[in-house]
């Protein structure tokens, strides 16, 4: 198995003298990426940076680690809510890791996924903010990965949990996942637990004590991530079913790639390996030569039926198939375990103030 990531380093799964040195110099420099984090909050809370606010409704979608949290289906989720209740929406986002063409992978998903929803990527929310309901008619918006990003006003804060790796192994960056202390939940006005059915109950218990330590009897809302379809390009998807003991090769470039192979499991499929790429890796030509020389070395020994992937690494491979063997990617819709009506009443209520 193929593991270019280093959440390994970061989990402490990964052991020895050189390992525990290498969580030692990133733990060092966690506490000077901490202290500037904190200064930046601390003039936000004392009103000594200015915060914009934009003419309409700002929804704010964000995270307390970096990416993996099952974020994009959350948006997807709420932008169909808002257009249900005729709403013009826009999403606007910095749009980290955009490409030559300007747009992300995130934004090429959720281009596929909401064609009817525009989405102003610029390292300006506020201007993008401006752009949406100036250009493009915008009644709300929803910024997407917003929680760290408090020069834009928000109306409502939703900030995303992932169950499967919640508080970023308990350190802030570069020696975990964390962007900020997971006390800052104080500051969102709900969170929403994501892949909620891939833990334990026990666990699942412990995670939402702790945040609702933070915050309150404020919504504390779950989902599940359920695979739906497997999605090609060119020719008819087929239903989850299909990959019952079927031998499938992973490949993902996603910021959490162990739930992706987790929910590959639980749909039946037989993973004999996962190629893993940087969050946000381009796919450009070294990459997808080192992909394509991985699979013909794997085909070599156990030749896969199928490779799957994210419908976020779908967007920026965009082929049939590779090394020969086909390519779909999993379809992944959200589902709420509990906390539905609490959500859409907390929609109605910012529309109706």
């Amino acid at each position: 198995m193929m593991n270019l990531d280093h959440r390994s380093l970061l989990s402490g799964q990964r052991t020895g003298p050189a390992a525990a040195s290498m969580r030692a110099s990133l733990w060092a420099a966690s506490l000077l990426y901490g202290a500037a984090a904190r200064v930046r909050r601390a003039q936000y809370d004392a009103g000594r940076k200015e915060v914009c606010r934009a003419d309409v409704p700002v929804i704010s979608v964000g995270n307390l680690t970096t990416g993996g949290t099952g974020k994009t289906p959350v948006v997807c989720d709420l932008c169909r809510r808002l257009r249900d209740l005729g709403r013009q929406v826009a999403i606007v986002s910095r749009g980290y890791g955009a490409g030559e063409t300007g747009v992300n992978d995130e934004a090429l998903e959720l281009a596929e996924r909401l064609p009817d929803v525009p989405h102003v990527q610029h390292p300006d929310r506020v201007e993008a903010a401006q752009i949406a309901v100036d250009e493009l008619e915008a009644d709300i918006i929803v910024m997407d990965d917003g929680f760290q990003h408090r020069r834009l006003y928000r109306d409502l804060d939703l900030v995303v949990v992932d169950a499967t790796c919640p508080f970023g192994f308990g350190h802030l960056l570069p020696r975990g996942y964390l962007r900020e202390p997971v006390s800052s939940l104080r500051r969102a006005d709900a969170v929403i637990l994501t892949r909620s059915d891939q833990i334990e109950e026990s666990r699942r218990d412990a995670i939402c004590q702790e945040i609702r330590s933070h915050l309150g009897n404020r919504p504390l809302l779950e989902t599940t991530h359920a695979a739906t379809r497997v999605v090609f390009e060119h020719r008819p998807s087929e239903p989850i079913a299909s990959l019952s003991g079927r031998r499938i090769a992973l490949v993902s470039a996603i910021g959490n790639p162990d739930a992706f192979e987790q929910t590959a499991r639980e749909c039946g499929a037989d993973v004999i390996g996962h190629f893993r790429l940087p969050d946000h890796d381009p796919y450009e030509r070294e990459a997808r030569e080192r992909l394509n020389q991985w699979l013909v070395e794997l085909k070599a020994s156990n030749t896969p039926e199928l490779v799957l992937c994210t419908h976020k690494d779908a967007v920026k491979i965009a082929v049939d198939e590779l090394a020969g063997v086909p390519l779909g990617y999993l379809q992944i819709d959200l589902a709420y375990r509990s906390g539905d009506e609490e959500l859409q009443g907390l929609l109605m209520s910012l529309l109706t103030t």
